[in-house]
């Protein structure tokens, strides 16, 4: 299919747009003028049909390739004309009542994905779906209701309205409320065929109703974010910055209130990006690029120029946090997000679990060889159930949703795997953001420790270490949900009693497996401090190490888990395979 793109093969400065948004023209019919080292030439149209969107103005400088304008091809605009047609005939009322459902069934008819073959060919061509393909796979079939669906870009006062009808279709944006595995909630899909996605004054005004309506009636909302950012084309209102619009402020108010879901494909940029980052999970596909600035504002801050590629890519953002999941494709990002809602949907009544008895042996014998906790985890909670977040962000503590006997949880573990459990900035942060999701919503938290504390030296106050340290003990201090801890091997310090509420006795209860030990510090750090003068007493050599071996091994007999039980400490050392039902018992009595 022939692209519907115009682009200028050269870098030069426009001096004339010839045509304007609406204007038919034919195939070699001159549409712009360009100059280049004092040389004028003539930019032709390469097929027969309507201008559809024009995007420079005389005075622009323009690179090679760069889209200059687009022409819906004539075989397009029959199309269109034809699904018009179909309508005005299934019309078969009479009188004024019969007209009025034809021109209804006909501006309809132009909002449907069949209206406009060239660019969702283009969109298919990407590996893409068009906003309404999203929007019908992820409601349940037949229950979704658009809102705003006639709204058309405001534009009129330098584009025909037929032009508005047949290229702006919903403002770029289709909003309305449908059902998600039975659940009402309000769904919002920027539209990247049309304007590219961009934020207009009607789609901010439909925006503005769905979030209003999510916040009265505590619907979740969940988001398809693909686009460029406001919109500079929108001229019929009389507005000079548009930053009195309540659009952002809203959708932020809804955190904590009721789920919020972003999902990104493509490019998003500014400001939809800013609501992608004010979402509750952030669901990605691998070919996204996502930004508060695109290249165009980058290059008019004098940043220098960038490809959108090179503009937040997906594996840039997944190791730092900004992506909760990345998925292949949007079809595998709507299942992650029904997947994500499903944990604020209740308990399921149907649920299976895996042995427990391997638990037993899932310890190295080597109290200081690291593991990878994850099967554990997986082990612990209903089959099938985990859903992980921010995997390659803060690796030192995992963050998962998951069921247990039905019941949604969330679930943090130490990884040992990453700098031996030691809880870092970026572990930090996530660990208290995830606390903060999990209160929120009314989760009960499952805490499994194996940490030597909080990292610690210069590097690591370097990054902000004692505020991000301190953030966790503040999401804990917040905190109207249960916690359970579960310590596997090491409780040692500050970061044993972040992990448990802030104190072994603000967590709802704390056990400990029989490889549990405690600590204030590494006990071997302990020794060497704390019996300095012991040590220097006796001369370097095997009795000093037989000393310092004597001493450790003290300190590991009076921190283990069976005499922190016994000093009440922790309220009970537990056989690992009873671990899933300790803990579901104590989250029944809530």
């Amino acid at each position: 299919m022939t692209s519907p793109n115009i682009v200028t093969p050269i870098a030069a400065t426009v001096v004339d747009v010839v045509v304007l948004a609406g204007t038919s023209v034919r195939e070699g019919a001159v549409v712009a003028i360009v100059e280049a080292m004092k040389m004028e030439h003539e930019i032709r149209a390469h097929v027969d049909g309507i201008v559809s969107e024009i995007f420079i103005a005389q005075g622009d400088v323009v690179d090679a390739g760069t889209t200059l304008m687009r022409v819906m091809p004539q075989a397009a605009r029959a199309a269109v004309d034809a699904a018009v047609d179909v309508a005005d005939d299934a019309s078969t009322d009479k009188g004024a009542v019969g007209t009025a459902l034809a021109d209804l069934r006909a501006r309809h008819a132009l909002l449907q994905d069949a209206a406009r073959p060239a660019a969702v060919a283009k969109r298919h061509a990407l590996g893409l779906r068009t906003a309404r393909e999203n929007v019908a796979d992820l409601c349940d079939p037949d229950s979704f209701i658009e809102y705003g669906a006639l709204a058309v870009a405001a534009q009129s006062r330098r584009r025909t309205v037929d032009d508005l009808m047949r290229n702006t279709p919903a403002d770029g944006m289709v909003t309305g409320i449908g059902t998600i595995d039975g659940t009402r909630c309000v769904v919002m899909a920027y539209d990247a065929t049309v304007l590219a996605g961009t934020q207009g004054h009607r789609n901010h005004q439909k925006t503005d109703r769905m979030l209003g309506l999510a916040h009265d009636e505590r619907l979740p909302v969940v988001l398809f974010a693909e686009g460029g950012g406001g919109r500079p084309g929108d001229i019929d209102m009389p507005i000079v910055a548009g930053l009195d619009v309540p659009t952002f402020a809203s959708y932020a108010r809804l955190t904590g209130r009721v789920p919020v879901i972003a999902i990104v494909a493509g490019r998003c940029f500014a400001g939809n990006a800013a609501l992608a980052g004010c979402s509750d999970v952030l669901i990605a596909t691998r070919g996204s690029n996502i930004g508060m600035g695109g290249p165009a504002m980058i290059e008019g801050g004098g940043l220098g120029v960038f490809k959108p590629e090179q503009v937040g890519p997906s594996d840039v953002l997944d190791r730092n946090g900004v992506i909760d999941v990345l998925c292949d494709d949007e079809a595998a990002a709507v299942v992650v997000a029904r997947r994500y809602l499903g944990f604020f949907q209740g308990a399921s009544k149907t649920w299976s679990a895996s042995d427990q008895a391997p638990l037993r042996d899932v310890m190295p014998a080597n109290r200081v060889r690291v593991y990878d906790v994850r099967p554990i985890v997986a082990t612990l909670v209903d089959d099938d159930s985990l859903l992980e977040l921010r995997p390659r962000f803060g690796a030192a503590i995992l963050t998962f949703l998951a069921r247990i006997e039905g019941r949604p949880v969330g679930v943090l573990a130490s990884q040992s795997a990453d700098g031996g459990g030691a809880i870092d900035g970026d572990a930090a942060d996530k660990t208290a953001r995830f606390m903060e999701l999990c209160g929120a919503h009314g989760l009960p938290i499952v805490s499994l420790i194996d940490t030597p504390g909080f990292m610690v030296g210069p590097d690591s106050e370097a990054q902000g270490q004692v505020r991000r340290a301190g953030r966790m003990f503040i999401a804990n201090a917040q905190l109207q949900v249960p916690l359970v801890a579960v310590v596997l091997r090491k409780a040692y310090g500050l970061g044993a009693m972040a992990l448990t509420g802030g104190g072994f006795h603000a967590a709802s209860a704390i056990v400990s497996w029989p490889t549990g030990e405690f600590g204030a510090m590494g006990l071997e750090g302990a020794v060497r401090l704390g019996y300095r003068k012991e040590l220097e007493a006796v001369a370097e050599g095997p009795a000093r190490g037989a000393l310092y071996e004597r001493l450790v091994a003290q300190q590991y007999e009076r921190g283990s888990a069976l005499n922190m039980a016994a000093t009440l400490e922790i309220d009970a050392v537990i056989d690992p395979a009873d671990t899933r039902s300790w803990i579901a018992r104590r989250l029944r009595f809530r």
